[in-house]
């Protein structure tokens, strides 16, 4: 539904609803200068909670379980980096081989749940039925009675994930498998085979997925190229050799032509290459390469940057995708924000080929699941969570408890590049003051491209609000559109 309110100004008010597919409170201010033209867009981060605070005080052992109370739809990743942050903290430079893999299983499970997720349920009804199509319909619910196998298949491909995660980590939502300098379980044989079976299934899914993406991309091309789209750095994790992983590794930064920036970067130095920049309308930080500087330093994360990031994907029918899609993008880091939809899908094939290696491996029953060393004050974990690289830096008293830490949070680090979408869009898509709720779902799939989670990012708890403002060149509102408010 929509309503407008008008007053004996040009002020126009307009509430749009039902909810907005993105995850977190977000507002959109559009500036317009004196000739009516678009001068500047923001995308504001407006709600604050202040996690990095409330958990001082707190013995470090409870962070992997305290700090994945940050979101319900990316625990595991918080609840892993902080995992990996502590066991250096107990000492331990390398888990046992059990540990690890049970580790990177749920992990994988995290992965394949969430892209699953975004991709059918939040930005499928975009990509099946158009940005401008009716909002009673361009919903998951909408697309459940149009593409009923689809809406099946991306459900399905959601709860394995998830029982993935149950297996690893005791519960689907906020579980307790990680603990410092190790696991508290392994696999049992039951479970190893309850899950083994049903992988050839999800591959197949999974390969569709991409086929769907990779698809619908090449078919808008054009559009994409014009839509949000932009050079930029990119940041992410790989292997020494370069190749992708989304568990473990080093820093790798390169720029819009491909260069390295960075390389080889030991993720306890993030500190030395990343700063992180506040500025006075957002809770929401602007990291940037310190080397580059606040105006050419920002740089994305997540599943395009880590195809730009990486030199080869370890899984065969991945790396089948990834070569495809380079040789679309012109051999270059892809520019497009619609792109992100085919490189998460072929991070979700990886996935699913990474669960099917795993659960072949005799070590996920094993018993060795604990390590201990000496006892450590600061340290850093690092990892791919399903939106980009996550950073946790914590320092612990003597007394055993939290007295800093620091959270880089995906999104975070999307920011910048999220408010140059939206900018892109409405410079392109407003016309005049008038307010469509095309307009409003056209900001929204250039923000929705990005999969973000801007609770994690700010920390913010409630619902999900979109407010767009257009304002003159004096700063005098003329129309505002609203979503859930």
């Amino acid at each position: 539904a929509t309503t407008e309110e008008a007053s004996v100004s040009t002020t126009r008010r307009v509430v749009i609803e039902p909810l907005t597919r993105v995850e977190g409170h977000g507002k959109v201010t559009i500036r317009l200068d004196s000739a009516g033209e678009v001068e500047s867009a923001r995308l504001h981060v407006v709600e604050f909670r202040g996690f990095e605070r409330f958990i001082q005080g707190r013995p470090y052992w409870e962070m992997p379980v305290a700090v994945q109370r940050l979101c319900g739809i990316c625990p595991v990743s918080h609840h892993l980096a902080a995992a990996k942050a502590m066991d250096l903290i107990v000492g331990v430079d390398e888990l046992t081989p059990t540990a690890e893999k049970i580790r990177r299983l749920m992990h994988y499970g995290q992965i394949f749940q969430s892209h699953a997720l975004h991709f059918f349920h939040l930005s499928s009804p975009d990509l099946l039925f158009g940005f401008d199509s009716d909002p009673a319909t361009r919903n998951v619910i909408g697309v459940a009675g149009a593409f009923p196998e689809l809406a099946r298949q991306g459900i399905l491909m959601r709860k394995y994930g998830q029982e993935v995660i149950k297996a690893t980590a005791g519960k689907k939502v906020h579980g307790t498998g990680a603990i410092p300098g190790g696991v508290n379980r392994s696999l049992t044989s039951a479970e190893r085979k309850e899950l083994a079976a049903d992988v050839p299934r999800q591959k197949r899914w999974a390969a569709e997925a991409i086929a769907i993406a990779r698809d619908y991309t090449l078919e808008i091309l054009g559009f994409a190229a014009e839509f949000a789209a932009f050079p930029s750095n990119h940041l992410g994790l790989v292997r020494p050799d370069g190749t992708f992983d989304l568990y473990d590794g080093v820093l790798r930064a390169v720029d819009a032509s491909g260069e390295k920036i960075l390389d080889d970067v030991e993720v306890g130095r993030y500190a030395d290459v990343l700063v992180e920049e506040v500025r006075p309308w957002s809770y929401m930080k602007f990291p940037f390469l310190r080397e580059l500087g606040p105006q050419e330093g920002w740089y994305r994360v997540g599943p395009l940057a880590r195809l730009a990031v990486c030199d080869r994907i370890a899984t065969p029918e991945a790396e089948a995708a990834r070569v495809d899609f380079a040789e679309a993008m012109g051999g270059r880091p892809g520019t497009m924000s619609l792109a992100y939809h085919w490189a998460r899908m072929i991070e979700t094939l990886s996935a699913i080929e990474e669960i099917e290696r795993l659960l072949d491996d005799p070590d996920i029953e094993g018993d060795d699941l604990l390590r201990k060393g000496e006892r450590r004050h600061e340290s850093v974990g690092v990892i791919e969570a399903p939106r980009g690289t996550l950073f946790h830096h914590y320092v612990v008293a003597d007394d055993d408890t939290v007295i800093r830490a620091n959270l880089i949070v995906s999104t975070t680090s999307n920011n910048e590049p999220m408010n140059r979408a939206v900018e892109s869009v409405a410079k392109k898509f407003l016309t005049g003051t008038e307010i469509t709720e095309g307009l409003l779902n056209h900001v929204e799939v250039a923000i929705r491209a990005y999969d973000p989670c801007l609770s994690c990012a700010t920390h913010a708890l409630g619902r999900m609000p979109l407010v767009i403002e257009i304002q003159d060149a004096g700063g005098r509102t003329l129309a505002e559109g609203k979503r859930n408010t």
